[in-house]
């Protein structure tokens, strides 16, 4: 039974959507704020954490960030259907996929089951080693290393350069990515996929506003070159 950790401050919407998330098949536990939610996963990490962005006591990016320090968890956030600076913010901090409010259940168990599937599938067929300059992906191991230090991505960012590194020289649209990458049809909205290629760019490239690996086609999507 997978593991969740619900960080949200309303009682009404953690006892809503633990019962909803338990009647699938999840072990569900809660956390009112910031400070209690990073003590739960300190002292037992779950398989995947959702988290509202709008905490009492500290600021859910800090959150997303502490946990992100500390582990590659897949996190979800949750954000109000018009905080664009909030959900792109959160993907910066680390986050590896939104939902919006009112959130459907239905919904967010869909997303959890793609999270979870895609990592259940990383860890058992992981596919072979590539290069790319002074880039090392080591897909069997599960590592990138830059001129032989290891980097620290999330296992999102990871699929995703999987994902560029299995059509090296192809671009790839946004569409294409949602769907490979996250698992879902188009969602109208490529802010999930720039914000993560941003963040893959700061890691692997030298000057991520000018990149030389990662690239743009305007219009089109993005390209990884040898």
């Amino acid at each position: 039974m997978y593991s969740l950790l619900f960080i949200e401050d309303d009682d009404q919407i953690r006892l809503a959507m633990r019962m909803a998330l338990e009647d699938e098949g999840y072990e569900v536990r809660e956390a009112p704020d910031g400070v209690s939610g990073m003590a739960a996963f300190a002292e037992r990490e779950a398989d995947l954490v959702l988290l509202d962005l709008r905490l009492p006591d500290m600021s859910g990016f800090d959150v997303c960030r502490g946990l992100r320090a500390r582990s590659i968890v897949p996190i979800i956030i949750i954000t109000a259907q018009t905080d664009t600076y909030d959900l792109v913010a959160g993907l910066e901090a680390g986050a590896d996929d939104y939902i919006t409010k009112p959130v459907v259940p239905k919904e967010l168990a869909a997303r959890i089951r793609a999270l979870l599937r895609r990592v259940q599938l990383h860890e058992v067929a992981p596919p072979p080693s590539s290069r790319f300059g002074d880039v090392e992906l080591r897909r069997e191991l599960g590592i990138v290393r830059k001129r032989g230090v290891e980097l620290s991505l999330t296992k999102t960012e990871f699929r995703l350069l999987c994902e560029f590194a299995d059509h090296v020289g192809a671009v790839l649209s946004r569409d294409q990515l949602l769907e490979r990458v996250w698992g879902y049809e188009y969602l109208g909205d490529s802010r999930l996929v720039d914000a993560h290629v941003r963040r893959l760019r700061l890691k692997i490239e030298d000057q991520p506003d000018e990149p030389r690996l990662l690239l743009t086609v305007r219009g089109l999507g993005y390209r990884l070159v040898p």
